[in-house]
């Protein structure tokens, strides 16, 4: 047996029920999420915007659900790659662990991104100071998210809570606000394509390329997986959080939406992003509540840094299983020998976040940099949860026939697929059917970003067949199943499954 040292042992049941569903309620960003990414949506879907955010609710809900069935019986940091090793193959489990931890790391800088025309913009408008002075701002909220993961889980996470519900909050009553302003312009009419009517995006073009925003803002309801081995009973919680996050903050997300499109109008929407100056629902509260715009400003801000905050605890948890096991410098795989953070891995994420959102924001502007790495984080998110999807279904068909459900485990996957695949080529730039148009530059910079990025990994997955194969083996290992001290042997961690994998031997079919 080879030993583990405990300096690359996470802090085991840090973390409850409540800290994990928020870890994924914040990265989503609800308030900033609902202000800033589906309104670049509003671009291409029109008044047909919450349309397409019911849309992104049922295929983030379903797979949230084939999510659940898989941290069930594997839960580890490693969560994605290990899913699809175990299910499909190293190699795949590989690749995808590779695009996941490309995207994942966009959500740090992204997020911290607003802070810049939020404030700045704000201290203008009401102030008169410069708007250009946005970097500031933009530094303070990286130096705070790095001390936030860097002194340890359980102050990241309950931080964390606190800041999701104040935003939730503000923005669900601003909803309804807005929904009973509207007065004769409710209509379940916006709940169709009628209105998606932006010249090149006519129809179901403009709600897919709508529904690629409407995911952006869903992004995170899976980033309990990463969690599960500082959660309690993280073979329960974490499918909890990943469902009751992603049913509930698409509620929020299709209330909030409706309640800003019957209030605007549907037939203005796609002039939505130009309504206080890119920042609309604060607009918009300025007009239906006076002073109270400020909680709207207060719920944006605190939005911002905590889904930074919770997309930095995915990013370092991926990174540090990743090198745990040699896919990345191992040095990422070690942990603080107090606060149990894995230290390099937040030390190298703030360097890398600062640099990437203080150089896209002079090279274009803050909102820019917000779209452009929210359209990577989409790609690969979306890649992720199809890969999800499939493995759901190839992992109890394959190793644990005796509990697999045709609807759970058939159905669910596959519904979840289809929704997403369009969503996919759009982001990517694939125009294989009429109803896809490409994004226009530099947003579709995103998708050529991502697959030099897939190529890059496809290369070094070539080299580490030559070079120390058991590398790739490694992925499908679940270190939660093991002790704190000792690492089983990877034939060993395979045996412990249930039904045909434990009667047959290793889940790959090898005897």
């Amino acid at each position: 047996m080879a030993t583990q040292a405990t300096g690359h042992t996470l802090q085991r049941e840090a973390i409850g029920l409540r800290e994990i569903l928020f870890q994924s309620i914040t990265h989503m960003a609800p308030a900033a999420g609902v202000a800033f990414a589906i309104p670049v949506g509003a671009a291409f879907a029109g008044g047909s915007l919450a349309f397409a955010v019911l849309l992104a609710v049922v295929g983030c809900s379903l797979t949230a659900l084939s999510l659940g069935q898989l941290s069930k019986h594997l839960p580890t940091a490693g969560s994605f790659y290990t899913y699809t090793s175990r299910a499909l193959h190293p190699s795949v489990g590989f690749l995808a662990g590779w695009v996941y931890a490309f995207g994942e790391a966009t959500a740090f800088p992204l997020c911290i991104a607003l802070l810049g025309p939020v404030i700045a913009g704000t201290l203008n408008a009401e102030f008169g100071w410069s708007a250009s002075l946005w970097w500031p701002w933009v530094l303070l909220g990286c130096l705070t998210v790095f001390a936030l993961g860097y002194f340890g889980i359980r102050i990241s996470a309950r931080t964390g809570t606190l800041l999701g519900a104040f935003e939730i909050a503000v923005f669900l009553i601003l909803g309804l606000t807005l929904i009973a302003k509207a007065g004769s312009g409710n209509t379940l009419t916006i709940f169709s394509a009628k209105y998606a009517s932006i010249p090149g995006f006519v129809g179901f073009s403009g709600l897919f390329a709508g529904l690629v925003y409407s995911i952006f803002a869903f992004i995170g309801f899976e980033a309990a997986a990463p969690l599960a081995e500082e959660a309690e009973n993280p073979r329960r919680t974490v499918g909890q959080a990943a469902l009751a996050s992603a049913a509930l903050i698409g509620l929020f997300y299709v209330v909030v939406t409706y309640g800003a499109t019957a209030f605007f109008g549907p037939d203005k929407m796609g002039d939505f992003l130009k309504l206080g100056d890119g920042n609309p629902y604060e607009a918009m509260a300025r007009t239906v509540w006076g002073l109270g715009w400020v909680a709207v400003f207060l719920a944006v801000v605190n939005s911002s840094v905590a889904c930074s905050n919770a997309g930095n605890n995915a990013t370092t948890r991926t990174w540090f299983a990743m090198g745990r096991i040699g896919l990345l410098p191992r040095a990422l795989g070690r942990v603080h020998p107090k606060y149990r953070s894995p230290h390099v891995a937040v030390i190298t994420s703030f360097v890398i976040s600062t640099a990437v959102v203080m150089w896209l924001g002079f090279q274009y502007d803050p909102l820019t940099a917000f779209a452009v790495l929210g359209t990577v984080i989409v790609i690969t998110a979306v890649i992720t949860y199809i890969l999800i999807n499939v493995s759901c279904f190839a992992y109890y068909w394959r190793f644990h026939r005796e509990e697999f459900n045709p609807v759970l485990h058939g159905l669910v996957p596959l519904v979840g697929v289809a929704l997403f695949v369009p969503a996919l080529l759009t982001g990517a730039g694939i125009t294989a059917f009429k109803f896809v148009s490409p994004l226009p530059a530099p947003l579709s910079y995103a998708g050529i970003a991502t697959g030099i990025w897939a190529l890059i990994g496809v290369v070094y997955l070539i080299y580490l067949y030559r070079a120390d194969p058991q590398r790739l083996e490694d992925t499908r290992k679940v270190f939660l199943d093991e002790t704190p001290e000792i690492a089983v042997t990877p034939s060993h961690d395979l045996a412990v499954e249930t039904g045909p994998a434990a009667a047959g031997g290793r889940e790959d079919g090898a005897p």
